[in-house]
């Protein structure tokens, strides 16, 4: 990555730069309508994956959108459908997944567990008392049959459970060998990365694994705001601020109103080139000097 490095972001921003680097050249992404994943899959288009393909969730393949686009509106408008090869449907680009076509998948979630199981469907017992969301959409295809399933999610522990309260979308299911085939699944597919403003994880025999911590926390922070311990990398990598680049196209061209981005904690970057949030830097200039 070149550019300069931002001075002031913040966390939802930081995560979907760090996915956009992410997207690899001629490949293809199946991406959840709006939100993040969209954000990050035109960011990197933009910038750095030009010959990139997507296909949006209810089947458009790779539109050149209008710019920018309403939020509520990255799928199903003439604004997201702008100039695509094809408009087709939910059932068409789910036929091209099924024969190995589409790459990698990208995704939000509610819950996540350590087999990649995702849920988005509802908390609390399902058959009890429980609250329901807008359930999965696309993603349990996306899930099922892209090669790679990258997802986004917040860094809390009620985001990361030991167990998730439904299988919406499927992961490694019960993390044994060949579950995903014998539940009927594509051989070879399945989880790949997790990506939260906070760390960067991936899969060591089907289970979550730690590989990298953003330069604003620490290791120890991040498994706080886990509900379960996920396996460690033998060396942690710290992962890349945004540059000011990036901040630009996102905030002036990819979400003006801040729909999407304007999320989390903002993040300063000091003097000395190390970052904190704002918060934990204006409560150290407020100390006395005697401390």
């Amino acid at each position: 990555m070149t550019g300069t490095p931002a001075t002031y972001f913040n966390e939802r921003e930081h995560q979907i730069c760090l996915v956009a680097r992410m997207i690899e050249d001629a490949r293809t992404y199946w991406v959840a309508g709006g939100g993040s994943p969209m954000a990050a899959i035109l960011l990197a288009k933009k910038l750095y994956t030009p010959s990139a393909v997507y296909v949006t969730e209810d089947g458009v393949v790779n539109p050149e959108p209008a710019l920018p686009l309403d939020p509520l509106m990255t799928m199903v408008s003439s604004r997201a459908s702008y100039r695509a090869l094809q408009w087709g449907t939910m059932n068409s680009v789910g036929f091209q997944a099924q024969i190995g076509l589409m790459d990698y998948g990208i995704l939000n979630t509610l819950q996540v567990d350590p087999y990649g199981n995702i849920n988005s469907t509802a908390l609390g017992d399902y058959e009890g008392e429980h609250r329901r969301f807008g359930g999965p959409g696309g993603a349990d295809s996306i899930a099922a049959m892209c090669w790679k399933t990258l997802l986004m999610t917040d860094q809390q522990k009620r985001k990361f459970v030991p167990r998730v309260d439904f299988i919406s979308s499927p992961g490694f299911l019960d993390g044994s060998p060949n579950a995903r085939e014998r539940a009927g699944l594509p051989r070879g597919t399945g989880p790949w990365r997790v990506v939260t403003p906070w760390a960067l994880f991936d899969y060591e025999d089907r289970c979550l694994r730690l590989i990298g911590v953003s330069p604003f926390v620490t290791v120890e922070q991040v498994l706080s705001e886990m509900s379960f311990e996920p396996k460690m990398a033998p060396q942690i990598e710290t992962l890349e601020t945004p540059t000011e680049e990036e901040l630009a196209l996102l905030r002036s061209e990819l979400d003006q109103r801040g729909q999407i981005t304007d999320v989390g904690k903002p993040v300063v970057r000091q003097d000395d080139g190390t970052y904190a949030f704002v918060e934990e830097e204006k409560e150290k200039k407020e100390l006395p000097s005697s401390w």
